[in-house]
């Protein structure tokens, strides 16, 4: 029987995924964690980024976006809390580009009302959904 370990992705209105998983990857801080069942218990904080997930008996990951948060690895159970979480099929493209160019605008004007440091954030979600975007679409 194989080894497996839960995962729970919450974001701040909803359950996003649970369920068993043979092996998660997560956007660290200082690059990607890769977790096994059993892995020894952690806590961080996650960029934003995509959470890959090996859901048994499939061929493909799953894939969810989050706009950061906080990893906390125990050996039998995994829970990310992330403001925002988003299963990668369920992203808008358009609004994804959209907040990138409004976020490099105010980056290159400075003008606007919005805060270069909210700008900033802004830009980082913006990439990586489109990243997330990107991986589920697969080498085209």
């Amino acid at each position: 029987m194989a080894i497996r370990v839960h995962v729970d992705v919450v974001s701040a209105e909803e359950l996003i995924f649970s369920g068993q998983t043979d092996f998660a990857v997560f956007p660290g801080e200082a690059g990607e964690l890769g977790i096994y069942p059993r892995h020894t218990p952690l806590l961080t904080r996650i960029k934003p980024g995509t959470i890959r997930l090996k859901v048994p008996d499939r061929d493909e990951y799953e894939l969810v976006y989050v706009s950061g948060g906080m990893l906390e690895v125990q050996p039998q159970l995994i829970t990310v809390l992330a403001d925002t979480a988003v299963r990668a099929a369920d992203l808008d493209e358009a609004k994804a580009i959209e907040a990138k160019r409004r976020a490099e605008e105010v980056l290159r004007d400075r003008t606007s009302d919005m805060g270069l440091a909210a700008a900033e954030a802004e830009l980082s979600q913006a990439l990586a959904q489109l990243a997330a975007i990107k991986k589920l679409r697969g080498p085209h």
